[in-house]
C-alpha cells in the first residue's frame, strides 16, 4: 500500500465512516422485518440491551486490535500471535464474498431511485415489477456495474480524500432523510397502530428465539467479524478516544435502524392493516410493499425518490467499507499499492457479482433448495464464517492475548469506563452467545428448527 499508512483526519471522520460501514441495507429492511416477526417492542428492547453490551464489546475489541497493530485483519492477527493468523484470513474472506452480491442489491436500489426520480412511481408499484426486473439480464447488470464502479472510484482515492469525505456528507444526509420520511409516514392515517406495535414491549412474546434473532442482526448490522472494524481501527489516530467513538457509532447505527422501523412497520399498517405476511417479506418489503405505499400518497413519487436515495447512501457507505477492507488486505499482505489493488478488487467483484445478478434469470436453475446464488453467498458469509470469526476473536482476546492488552490500548486517551463489562463479556458471555448463533443458523438452514 502507500508507504505511509493512510489515516482519518480525526474523530469525526472516523466515527462517520465507521457508522457508514455499519449502516446499510440490514438496518433499513432486515431490522424492521425481524422486529415485526419477533413481537415488535420486545425485539427492540432486547436488541438495545445487546447493542450496548455484547455489540459494544466486540466492536471495541476489533477497533482496538486494528489501532494497536496498525494493520488490517490478517496482518493484525499475525502480528499479535502467528498461530491465529488464519482467523484474520477467514475474516478477510467475508468482505470478498459479500461485496459482489451486496453490490448487486445496491444496483437494484439505484434502479429504484431513478425510476421514482423519473416519475415512475405507479410503474414501480406494479404487482410483479420487482420480480420481472431482477429476472432480466442486461439492465440489472448495468445498474450493478454502476454501483460497484462508484464504490471502487471512492475507494480508489483513499481514506481521507475519498472514503472520509464521502461519509462526512452521506451520513448526516442519511439521518435527516430518515427522520423526515419517518415523521411523514407516522402522520398518515392508521400509522399509529404500527408505531404502538413497534415501540411497546409485549413480554408474553419474549423467547430465546427473540434473543438469537437480535444477536444475529447485531452482527449483520454492526459490521462485526468482517475485518472492516479492524481495518478502520488501523487508520485511527492514537489521540482519538476509542470508547466514546464506539458509543457514537452505535448511536448512529441503532438510531438509523430504529427510524427505519418507524418508516416501514407503520407504513405496512397503513397499507395492509398490519398484515403479518406483508411484514415478513424481508427484502421484498422494501422493493414491493413500500412502492405501493408511496404510490398511494399525495406526492408519493417525491417521497419514494427521497427514500431510495437514502437507501442508496446507506448501501454505498457499507459497500465502500467492504471494498476498502479487501484493498487494505492486499496492500498489507502483498504490498500492492492502493490503485492497482482497487482495480483488481473491482474486477473480482464484477466476476463474482455477475452470477448473483443472473441467479434470478438465466441462472435461476442453480439453486440449493429455494436458495438462489445470491442467497447461498449470503448464508455462507453471514451464517457460517462470521460467527466462527467472532467466536475465535473472543477466545483470542479473552484467553490468549488477554483483555488487558486491548484495555491498555483503549486507555491511551483516558480511563476505560466499561473495562469490567468488556472483560466479562469477551471472556465468558460472547463465546457462548456466538456458538448459539452459529448452531441456530445451521439448524434453521437445514429445516431442523426455524427461528
Amino acid at each position: 500500500m502507500d508507504k505511509q499508512r493512510s489515516s482519518f483526519t480525526g474523530k469525526l471522520g472516523f466515527v462517520l465512516t465507521a457508522a457508514g460501514s455499519a449502516v446499510g441495507l440490514g438496518n433499513i429492511w432486515r431490522f424492521p422485518y425481524l422486529a415485526a416477526k419477533y413481537g415488535g417492542g420486545i425485539f427492540l428492547l432486547v436488541y438495545l440491551i445487546l447493542a450496548v453490551t455484547f455489540g459494544f464489546t466486540l466492536m471495541a475489541a476489533e477497533i482496538a486490535i486494528g489501532r494497536k497493530t496498525g494493520l488490517s485483519a490478517v496482518g493484525a492477527f499475525q502480528k499479535l500471535d502467528k498461530r491465529f493468523a488464519w482467523v484474520g484470513y477467514l475474516g478477510a474472506i467475508v468482505p470478498m464474498i459479500i461485496t459482489p452480491y451486496y453490490s448487486v442489491i445496491g444496483g437494484w436500489v439505484t434502479k429504484y431511485f431513478f425510476v421514482f426520480a423519473s416519475g415512475g412511481a405507479e410503474k414501480a408499484a406494479g404487482k410483479t415489477y420487482f420480480d420481472d426486473y431482477i429476472a432480466e439480464t442486461a439492465e440489472p447488470i448495468l445498474w450493478f456495474l454502476v454501483f460497484v464502479g462508484l464504490t471502487a472510484l471512492i475507494v480508489f482515492f483513499g481514506v481521507d480524500k475519498g472514503i472520509e469525505k464521502v461519509s462526512k456528507v452521506m451520513m448526516p444526509v442519511l439521518v435527516l432523510m430518515t427522520v423526515f420520511i419517518a415523521v411523514y409516514i407516522i402522520c398518515m392515517p392508521g400509522a399509529m397502530d404500527g408505531v404502538l406495535y413497534y415501540i411497546t414491549p409485549d413480554f408474553s412474546k419474549f423467547s430465546i428465539q427473540t434473543v438469537l434473532a437480535a444477536m444475529g442482526q447485531l452482527f449483520y448490522s454492526m459490521s462485526i467479524a468482517m475485518g472492516i472494524l479492524i481495518t478502520y481501527g488501523s487508520y485511527m489516530k492514537k489521540d482519538v478516544n476509542l470508547e466514546s467513538s464506539v458509543h457514537q457509532i452505535e448511536i448512529f447505527d441503532t438510531g438509523i435502524a430504529f427510524l427505519a422501523g418507524l418508516m416501514i412497520v407503520p407504513s405496512v399498517f397503513v397499507f395492509s392493516g398490519g398484515d403479518e405476511e406483508a411484514l415478513g417479506k424481508g427484502a421484498g418489503l422494501m422493493f414491493e410493499t413500500l412502492p405501493k405505499v408511496f404510490n398511494s400518497m399525495t406526492g408519493g413519487g417525491i417521497v419514494g425518490a427521497a427514500f431510495f436515495l437514502m437507501v442508496f447512501f446507506a448501501a454505498l457507505t457499507s459497500s465502500i467499507s467492504l471494498m476498502e477492507t479487501v484493498v487494505s488486505f492486499l496492500g498489507d499482505r502483498f504490498g500492492w499499492g492502493r490503485k492497482p489493488a482497487c482495480l483488481a478488487v473491482f474486477a473480482f467483484c464484477v466476476l463474482l457479482g455477475l452470477p448473483s445478478s443472473l441467479g434470478y434469470g438465466v441462472l435461476d436453475f442453480i439453486r440449493i433448495g429455494s436458495n438462489t446464488i445470491l442467497d447461498m453467498f449470503d448464508f455462507l458469509a453471514n451464517s457460517i464464517i462470521m460467527p466462527i470469526v467472532a467466536f475465535m476473536t473472543s477466545i483470542f482476546v479473552g484467553w490468549i492475548l488477554k483483555p488487558k492488552a486491548l484495555v491498555d490500548e483503549i486507555e491511551l486517551t483516558g480511563t476505560f469506563k466499561a473495562k469490567k463489562l468488556f472483560t466479562v463479556i469477551i471472556k465468558y458471555i460472547a463465546p457462548v452467545c456466538i456458538v448459539l448463533i452459529l448452531v441456530s443458523s445451521l439448524l434453521d438452514a437445514f429445516g431442523i428448527v426455524t427461528i
